[in-house]
């Protein structure tokens, strides 16, 4: 009897007919819809925020504990502290911000699409508000910032991803807690009095993954607002060289002032393109591949993590009208196709880079201004999604010099997804997969 191997039964004519059809079909699909195509792929392929790769999450992590060395250790400075839990049952953290004038509360957000408020002095913890998002690969809810008079206003803004009638849409919004010209309280947080005010803006996503996503209010007021470059691998739509599109760029925005037609913010009249062929007057700066995340050091310099693609995780000190290199370079590397094309004098090189053997996928961090650990005092804090590394380095006054070597302050059983600090200085970290916060504090212990 013959066997049913592939040679021995070949389809009808109309089965055959179906299957060209539909080959016909998908091949138009792919030349017609490669976005769509790529976020098919994002989903597939890419752990994005929502895998617990890289570090094992042991279950045994007792509430302080020292981060372990490992051979990496060998050679470079390490400095001991240890991480005190402050708060469990917080589902895939993505922010932490501490509410001006409110001492005892903080705020976190979750990827899904809930923001908690939190008694980081006891723990205790419940919703402020929840959005629907949402949240394949690295989109969600991911940024929060509190306006510089929101201890007066109430003022807050949010950066998350929705569909819009079947787009990806990253939306920046405002809301407000508690009632129109009152101060809020700590009880309009806990009783999750806010509400949303208006959108200030929205940037379709092509690509599930480099959302960015965060926001912050500089030590001028504005806002800025940092954008990955849209995603897939290789930014394909060129977006970080691109200072006409918002995507791999980072914005500067007047909250406090009405734009010209509809636009309802206001552009800073000292913004570096303002007036220019080819450049959108929101930019600030551009060439960024996934800023995760940014913030202000004590001179109120811009620092921005970038997360990097093949072999290279970045830090730098960012300046009005830069081009931060990406997808021209990756760290202090050539990545374009034509080696010429990196020997430009516009490119700005990183203070700091890391490889492959220290970690995956940087998470910027913040200058430790608190008193429990003094060694560590007014030096940059920043640690590896995909390792659980923490470590720390000095910025240079001079950002044309290079850093040459991190701090270790240990190799943690989590992924450490985000950053807050309190108005005492001291640090915080989100732990992605065990969903908890904790506080960076002196070691009790030697190893």
């Amino acid at each position: 009897m013959q066997g049913l191997g592939a040679s021995s039964v070949r389809p009808k004519r109309p089965v055959r007919l179906l299957l060209l059809l539909a080959l016909i079909g998908l091949a138009g699909y792919l030349y017609l819809n490669p976005e769509g195509v790529g976020r098919l792929l994002v989903s597939a392929f890419s752990q994005g925020y929502g895998t617990p790769a890289g570090p094992v999450v042991p279950s045994e992590l007792t509430e302080t504990q020292i981060g372990t060395g490992d051979s990496h250790d060998a050679g470079v400075r390490v400095m001991e502290v240890a991480l005190e839990k402050v708060a469990e049952g917080i589902a895939e953290p993505t922010d932490i911000q501490f509410p001006p004038g409110m001492a005892d509360h903080a705020v976190v957000l979750e990827k899904g699409g809930v923001a908690r408020w939190l008694r980081h002095t006891t723990g205790v913890h419940g919703e402020l508000l929840e959005i629907p998002v949402l949240s394949a690969s690295e989109q969600g809810l991911l940024g929060l910032a509190f306006h510089p008079g929101f201890a007066d206003n109430g003022r807050f803004f949010l950066n998350y991803v929705i569909d819009a009638k079947g787009v990806h849409v990253s939306r920046v919004e405002e809301w407000r807690l508690g009632a129109a010209g009152k101060a809020p309280s700590a009880d309009d947080l806990e009783d999750g009095e806010a509400s949303a005010q208006r959108v200030l803006m929205e940037v379709q996503q092509p690509y599930q993954n480099h959302n960015a996503g965060q926001l912050g209010f500089g030590p001028d007021g504005y806002l800025y607002v940092g954008w990955g470059d849209g995603g897939l691998a290789d930014d394909p739509g060129d977006h970080g060289q691109n200072p006409y599109t918002f995507l791999g760029s980072m914005l500067r925005i007047d909250v406090d002032a009405r734009g010209d037609g509809d636009r309802p913010y206001g552009i800073p009249a000292d913004n570096p393109f303002v007036g220019r062929d080819g450049f959108r007057p929101e930019v600030w700066a551009y060439g960024l591949r996934n800023p995760w995340r940014y913030s202000w050091d004590d001179a109120g310099r811009l620092v921005v993590a970038d997360v990097g693609q093949n072999s290279w995780e970045e830090i730098s000190i960012a300046q009005a009208g830069d081009n931060l290199g990406w997808r021209l370079k990756e760290g202090f590397a050539c990545f374009a196709d034509d080696p010429n094309d990196c020997v430009r004098e516009d490119l700005v090189d990183p203070v700091f880079v890391y490889g492959r053997e220290t970690g995956g996928s940087i998470t910027g961090g913040l200058v430790y201004r608190g008193t429990a650990i003094p060694a560590l005092r007014g030096r940059y804090v920043f640690a590896d999604f995909v390792s659980g590394r923490l470590m720390a380095i000095d910025l240079p006054d001079d950002r044309t010099r290079r850093v040459g070597a991190a701090t270790n302050l240990g190799k943690w059983p989590m992924l450490i997804s985000t950053f807050g600090r309190d108005a005492r200085g001291e640090l915080y970290v989100g732990a992605f997969g065990r969903g908890e916060i904790y506080r960076l504090a002196p070691a009790k212990v030697s190893r």
